[in-house]
């Protein structure tokens, strides 16, 4: 960094967001870009997660099983399809046959925190399911996405294997409902900014500028 530079404001940032959610996908991607835009900020990004389903088993859309619930999902997925082309996020919603509990996603991801690489590891996680129909509650999948972010294939397998960060991937969901977050993704700046949904880029631009002034 040049030294003339005048230092990076750094921000915490909360992201609340489930694995299995496409908005969160689309609002993860839209986040990047706003910090791209505001170069001044230096973001530390926090993943929370919020379970969806916590008790649903695996599989299928269950809104296709509704009366009208396959063609409304259709539609859906043909939106957030267009919708993602501008983030570049390739959604492939015809090649996910199942909809993945995602506890252990969730579990990977904090263990790559304490790696570093949460990021790259969330954002390989959304395209394996997503854009390519990965399975991303098996583990043998899970092992593969920390392997390729530097993590040790071996060791992941053995985490996952047991109770590790189970608990407090509950207790962050019931923290998140606590707090009254009851739709994701959920963005909350500096501990006090908050703001739901896959918002434009140019909306979280202006709450990391409110962020910021305050912050000065």
């Amino acid at each position: 960094m040049n030294a003339l530079s005048p230092p990076r404001a750094r921000l915490p940032i909360e992201v609340v967001f489930d694995l299995i959610c496409p908005w969160c996908f689309l609002g993860m991607r839209r986040l990047r870009r706003a910090l791209r835009a505001r170069a001044e900020v230096a973001a530390d990004l926090m993943w929370r997660p919020f379970l969806l389903n916590p008790e649903q088993p695996a599989g299928r859309d269950p809104f296709a099983r509704r009366p009208g619930g396959a063609e409304r999902t259709r539609r859906l997925h043909a939106t957030l399809t267009e919708m993602g082309r501008a983030e570049g996020v390739p959604f492939r919603f015809d090649l996910i046959h199942r909809t993945p509990p995602s506890l252990d996603a969730h579990r990977l991801v904090r263990l790559a925190a304490r790696h570093g690489v949460a990021e790259e590891v969330v954002d390989s996680l959304f395209i394996a399911h997503f854009a390519e129909g990965a399975d991303i509650s098996d583990h043998a999948t899970l092992a593969g996405i920390a392997a390729a972010a530097r993590l040790d294939r071996a060791a992941t397998r053995r985490f996952l294997a047991g109770e590790q960060e189970v608990e407090a991937v509950h207790a962050e969901n019931l923290r998140a409902h606590r707090l009254g977050i009851n739709g994701v993704p959920c963005f909350v700046i500096a501990g006090r900014h908050a703001i739901a949904g896959a918002q434009e880029s140019e909306v979280l631009q202006r709450l990391l500028d409110v962020a910021l002034t305050e912050a000065a």
